[in-house]
């Protein structure tokens, strides 16, 4: 399989086979990729971002760390990091209610919708929504524990390479979060345009 574009605002699957490596790059930087990996014979089993980093030790993934699924089962490694550790494992998918509750009026995409969508083509259900990797964004906790998502620091062409430990199906989304929250830009929010994230298989 070629490249995958994920267009702005949107989501995409694609099948990743044991010992694969996929890249994800966000070609004009700063754009956030909302990351998601099942088992692709049992879908019931998704990445899990809380027992990751109770396992790694660390809120922020790094290379040579391996994500888990909520059996503590070992789905990836962080093969290569080529944006700097500019990654989240604490701020939860985001939905239609997150952007109500910031005071949006109507329906606005979103990575929750995209997620469910992308499995869709795929023929899958997703009854739970898991916390994606955040790939390409930035939070932080203040000794208060205040939790923020400045506008990330990634430039164009940053990626991240991540090896499949077993069979997977992998969604990202181009994350839509545009609103305008100071503290919470994530992608840069309303100071930066929202821009398409790249999938490939590189190796495998």
């Amino acid at each position: 399989m070629g490249k995958v574009v994920v267009p702005a605002r949107e989501g995409r699957g694609i099948r990743v086979g044991k010992g694969e490596v996929l890249r994800i790059t966000t070609p004009r930087g700063s754009q956030c990729a909302d990351f998601f990996a099942f088992n692709a014979q049992n879908t019931q089993e998704f990445l899990s971002c809380p027992h990751t980093w109770v396992t790694n030790f660390s809120m922020v993934p790094r290379e040579g760390d391996v994500f888990l699924s909520q059996y503590r089962r070992p789905m990836l490694k962080m093969a290569k990091d080529g944006a700097a550790g500019a990654h989240d494992m604490l701020i939860t998918t985001c939905d239609q209610f997150r952007y109500e509750f910031f005071g949006f009026v109507g329906p606005h995409a979103n990575c929750s919708d995209n997620l469910v969508t992308a499995m869709k083509r795929f023929g899958h259900a997703v009854p739970h929504v898991p916390q994606a990797v955040n790939f390409f964004a930035k939070s932080h906790v203040a000794e208060d524990g205040k939790l923020t998502s400045p506008p990330n620091p990634v430039a164009p062409g940053a990626y991240v390479e991540v090896e499949a430990l077993i069979d997977l199906i992998c969604v990202v989304s181009a994350c839509p979060f545009d609103l305008e929250v100071d503290g919470w830009e994530v992608s840069g929010g309303h100071r930066h345009e929202l821009s398409e994230i790249e999938m490939e298989i590189v190796r495998g």
